[in-house]
This record gives structure tokens, sequence and C-alpha cells, in this order.
């Protein structure tokens, strides 16, 4: 049976980083509310196992997987569940915690990342918090961005195993997050992020390996990955970048 992936139909959001997983392990899944509405998808079959009172564990917001009776939400408990089904993540129990800890921490990025152009709430216009916006991009762009990477750069530098990957010696889904993290920014701050790049070569080189995964290469040029947005996380207004 395969597993049912349900996020929103047209973003890469936090969904993406869990579909590199199933596309770079090559998993038989389905992109729910994408689907069909005549065929029992799309957005009314997602919000109708969001709201169905007789789903004990409901998730709060997508994304979730539902793998039988087995429902997951928030991408980094999914990516923990997944990962050893998907032979992502090493065997070990330190193995399986610290590439947690990892994903967890690629979590903490993408919120800060969201949050430079929605930093005062969700629910207002980009265009009502410009201001703000501006001053939080700012620190984000000359502070936050350089600190992260910098960490990951120290991570797969200390990897005993190679610095090819950031979890011992084959891809995890750790690499495939930070792959996405990286593309986002690029995406969102293409002038900060090359700057910021270029102090920390094992992600960079990293970023590209992973681009080069023959199942991660098919998926990145099909009309499977929706294109960056901006009514996604990652969002380019010229203007937070610099």
């Amino acid at each position: 049976m395969p597993y049912e992936l349900h996020y929103w139909p047209t973003i890469q959001g936090r969904g993406e980083f869990v579909r590199l997983a199933l596309e770079a392990a090559g998993a038989e899944y389905v992109d729910v509310a994408r689907g069909a509405e005549e065929e029992g998808q799309g957005i009314p079959a997602m919000m109708r196992f969001m709201e169905d009172a007789d789903v004990l564990h409901p998730p709060f917001a997508p994304p979730f997987l539902v793998d039988g009776k087995i429902i997951v939400g928030q991408s980094a408990a999914i990516l923990l569940y997944l990962g050893p089904r998907l032979g992502l993540v090493g065997k070990t129990e330190p193995q399986r915690l610290w590439t947690h800890q990892l994903q967890l921490t690629i979590a903490d990025v993408v919120a800060e990342a969201h949050d430079t152009h929605h930093p005062v709430g969700t629910g207002l216009y980009y265009e009502d918090q410009k201001k703000e916006a501006q001053r939080r991009a700012k620190e984000f762009r000359t502070a936050r961005v350089k600190k992260f990477l910098g960490w990951f750069e120290t991570v797969l530098e200390r990897n005993p195993r190679g610095s090819e990957h950031l979890v011992g010696a084959r891809l995890s889904y750790a690499d495939l997050s930070l792959f996405q993290l990286v593309d986002g920014l690029l995406y969102a701050f293409p002038k900060a992020s090359r700057r910021a790049l270029k102090k920390v070569p094992r992600v960079a080189a990293l970023h590209e390996s992973v681009a080069q995964q023959r199942r991660v290469a098919a998926y990145l040029a099909s009309e499977r990955r929706i294109p960056f947005n901006e009514d996604g996380i990652f969002r380019r207004y010229p203007e937070l970048d610099a």
C-alpha cells in the first residue's frame, strides 16, 4: 500500500522535506491533495481527514503522513518514522537520534526563514508588515544564516566517515533536508546566500551532490517538483535581500 502524503498542492513548504525523502528512496506514495477530486483526492479529501471525528490522533496541520492505521504529523516526526523504512538513516540509535537532531535544527532555520516575510503575524499580508520584514530579514541574512550554515559545515567536517554526508557514509534524510534548505535560501536570498555559501564549501558541495543523485535529479526535473513561489516558506522579495 502506498504512503499517503497530505500537504498543500501548490507550494513546496514543509511537505517538500518529506517528498524529497520519498522520491530519493523510490517509495510509492500518493500526494493526496494534488490528486483529482473526482477520484476522491484533492484538498477536500485532506480536509475531510483532518476534520474526521473518528480520527483519534488528528494532525494539527499539513504535512501529515498516513501509513495504514498510523498517522504522523510534523515534517521532522514524519522523517523520523520514514527514515528506517526508506533506508535513509543509520541503523544505530545514536545515528538515528543525531539525524533527528539535525532535522529539528533545519526546522528551526525554516521557521526563521518564514518569519523574515511574516514577522508580525501569519494572518497578515506581507505588504502589511514590510517595514518589520526588512528589519527581520537583515538580521536573518547577516547573522542567522551564517550561524546555521557554519554549524552544518562543522558537522560535515567532524563526521568520522567523511564530509560528503552529515551522518555516516550514506545519504540520509538530513542530507536531503539540508539540500532543500540551501535551495530555498538561494531562491529567497540569492545574494546573501551565495556569499554565505562561499564560506561553507562542504555545505555547498553537499547541496550540489544531492541534486545529482539519480532519483533526486529525476524528481527535480519532473512536474512533481513544485516551483518555488511567493506563497511558500521561501519567498523572493528583492527588498529583503542584499
